[in-house]
């Protein structure tokens, strides 16, 4: 499963936007931050669609997660 492309396709943003996107919730930058200085890396995206967009990929990982941890005891 290649979250990149699932949350690409649910907010139909750009693949370059959005891995531009998780580089900058990676590197610990807020939401308010992200929305305010760095809307060239974002596609313009406010700052609800970019907490919609953490969110999102925090429960994609951790789902993803869960499955491999499941794959491990079977």
């Amino acid at each position: 499963m290649n979250i990149n492309e699932i949350l690409c396709s649910e907010f139909k943003v750009k693949k370059e936007n959005l891995e531009n996107i998780v580089a900058l919730i990676d590197d610990g930058n807020t939401i308010p931050f992200i929305a305010r200085y760095r809307k060239e890396m974002t596609g313009h995206c406010d700052d609800q669609v970019l907490r919609e967009i953490a969110d999102r990929l925090e429960y994609l990982r951790n789902l993803e997660k869960r499955k491999q941890g499941v794959q491990l005891t079977n």
